[in-house]
């Protein structure tokens, strides 16, 4: 089950807060069976207004990029550099 968005949660909030100081004050009651069944209504119109609410459509992901080729650098020495020739030692 996907996770409700921030709208969700805030209209099905303010939904079941008003809906219930507006059934209790319609209703002038002070039985606790009442304002029992004036709660759980409420928070049956709040879940159905957050549930009714459209949720914002998913997109697909974007097609992963062609992998670069990996770079190979070679390190260049400087003995690689020089050309110089080897000299060995006379045998004299």
């Amino acid at each position: 089950m996907p996770r409700p968005t921030a709208a969700q949660l805030a209209y099905g909030s303010c939904t079941v807060i008003l809906s219930t100081l507006a059934m209790l004050l319609l209703s002038q009651t002070s039985s606790a069976a009442v304002i029992a069944v004036i709660a759980v209504a409420a928070l049956a119109l709040g879940l159905l207004v957050a549930l009714t609410l459209p949720t914002p459509k998913r997109t697909a992901p974007a097609p992963a990029a062609a992998p670069r080729p990996a770079v190979v650098r070679h390190r260049v020495t400087a003995s690689a550099t020089t050309a110089e020739p080897v000299r060995e030692p006379s045998a004299s």
